[in-house]
């Protein structure tokens, strides 16, 4: 037997479809019976359908038994009379691992190859492969991993048995600790959550950009906690890659969070006179300052703006302070009230609206005449501005040659999206959209494919709206293609002044180079309004 290096390529470490392995070895049958056969888990072949002359390798669904140090892969099947080795005794130790401490193999040959060098002139049908743990000299085995692959043409495989086996389709949701806001540099916790239970990784995404490394899914859940988020609006999302071929990958929906810098709680101050209006000279006068939120620490210091004299100061206690004066001279005040923070950093210093008041003496005589104000309060609320979508599933056709043969293309609409702006003084809003790569197993599809023409549905009166133009999808780039064409960045959909409700839509174009691999792919399109 030659000498032999089972080599797995860089291109296999960044997670591409290929895999190329170096060097030959001689097809050796494997021992007729093992020490131990216990399947321990399974074998998981990438890519998942392909080429007989594609190169292959196989992941394991966890690691060996304890003793173990060394593994070899066999296969069997239509041509193969004994189960025959198609990988050199490796030791684990210099194998790469995978999230859930599993292995990474790769065939050193083409199955192509191992079919001519057994004197097989077509592959066909279902071929089983088997992971043997064992030592370095295979005089003691602990245990196997198997998986298979189909033949259904002589040059073509793939993963699922074409007889009628089924995947099972995963949901994948996500929820964020704390819920809906953080500080800049405070700790958030990312929590996904697969249904059904299926082996895989979670990939956490801040809109086309990962949170992380992927986390390993264990008893259906993956948690990352990051303190990384930046300050501003985020879009996170959970991307669940099954490693078990009878389950599906999922993502879940965009979750909105915002983080914000920290610094200190803002306060409202607001105050009370008794009595109201006016009072005769040498009259008590009552002083009540309220400060919000009831648990700021520090103290009130009542004035007379009408000229400038400080009436006294007073230390707060359970969000209230108050102060008695008897000395307003005769004539017209303006009383005021401001909190003085003990501690800057943790509360907002704030003032009090002056309230008017008048001293008069009382007036002789038997009729006299007395006068009074009110002060008639009101409040804006600050509204929000909000956003909603008629649904987060988009369907478009299967993907047509176009007449010149030179790209597949599909087109289609997004789901109607909700803006409402209640907020006070209409400030206005804009829309935007941004899509991540579409992918499906090992392909993907640039998003600079993905174009739009956005469209009015309907909108009320008082809102003045001019819609985004129109964005060409690019002419069918490779994924690996580094522009930024199409909505692989941020367009405008629409932007809008003033109060009330606009719906939205947009027509969807897509297209995508020939050499695209066969699958359902996904993308996932991120709705900003602001």
């Amino acid at each position: 037997m030659s000498t032999t290096v089972n080599r797995l390529p860089k291109r296999i470490a960044l997670g591409t479809a290929t895999l190329l392995a170096a060097g030959s070895m001689a097809m050796i049958a494997a021992p007729a019976a093992h020490a131990d056969d216990t399947v321990l888990g399974t074998l998981t072949a990438t890519p998942a359908t392909g080429a007989d002359n594609d190169g292959m390798s196989f992941s394991t669904s966890g690691a060996c038994n304890s003793g173990a140090d060394y593994v070899q892969i066999y296969v069997t099947g239509e041509g193969f009379t004994t189960a025959t080795n198609v990988t050199p005794n490796q030791a684990i130790s210099t194998l790469p691992t995978t999230a859930n401490g599993g292995y990474i193999f790769a065939l050193v040959d083409t199955m192509r190859q191992d079919a001519q060098d057994a004197g097989i002139a077509a592959l066909s049908g279902k071929y089983d492969f088997t992971m043997v743990c064992r030592n370095a000299f295979g005089a003691t085995h602990y245990g196997d991993f198997t998986g298979s692959i189909w033949f259904t043409t002589p040059t073509t495989y793939q993963s699922t048995d074409p007889a009628g086996s089924q995947v099972t389709a995963t949901t994948t949701t996500l929820a964020v600790t704390p819920t809906g806001s953080a500080t800049t540099g405070s700790q958030v916790t990312l929590t996904a959550q697969v249904s059904p239970t299926a082996a895989g990784t979670v990939q956490f995404m801040d809109g086309v950009n990962a949170v992380g490394a992927p986390v390993a899914v264990v008893n259906g859940t993956a948690t990352l906690t990051t303190s990384a988020l930046t300050q501003g609006a985020h879009s996170l999302s959970a991307a669940f890659t099954s490693t078990d071929a009878a389950f599906g990958s999922s993502t879940s929906t965009a979750t909105t969070y915002t983080v914000s810098a920290p610094g200190a709680v803002n306060t409202t101050t607001s105050l009370a006179v008794t009595p109201g209006g006016s009072a005769a000279p040498g009259d008590p006068v009552a002083l009540t300052a309220t400060v919000t939120p009831s648990d700021a620490v520090g103290s009130v210091t009542f004035r007379d703006a009408g000229n400038g004299a400080t009436l006294g100061t007073v230390a707060l206690s359970g969000g209230s302070a108050s102060l008695t004066v008897s000395n307003l001279a005769e004539g017209d005040h303006s009383l005021t009230a401001s909190f003085t923070p003990a501690d800057p950093a943790a509360f907002a210093a704030s003032s009090a609206t002056a309230v008017p008041f008048t001293v008069t003496a009382p007036t002789g005589g038997g009729s006299g005449s007395a006068t009074g104000t009110e002060n008639i309060n009101t409040t804006v609320a600050p509204g929000a501005l909000a956003l909603s979508v008629a649904g987060n599933q988009v369907n478009l056709p299967a993907m047509a040659l176009n007449t010149t043969s030179t790209q597949f293309s599909t087109a289609g609409p997004i789901q109607t999206v909700t803006v409402t702006d209640t907020r006070a003084g209409a400030p206005g809003w804009s829309l935007s959209g941004q899509a991540a790569d579409f992918t499906s197993g090992t392909g993907t599809i640039s998003a600079q494919n993905l174009g739009w023409a956005p469209n009015l549905v309907t909108k009320d009166d008082n809102v003045k709206l001019a819609l985004g133009g129109n964005v060409a999808p690019a002419n069918a780039v490779p994924s690996t293609d580094s522009g930024v064409l199409g909505l692989k960045s941020s367009r405008t959909l629409a932007s809008a002044t003033g109060l009330g409700t606009a719906q939205l839509g947009a027509d969807l174009s897509l297209v995508a180079p020939t050499s695209t691999v066969a699958g359902r792919y996904t993308g996932v399109l991120t709705l900003t309004v602001m």
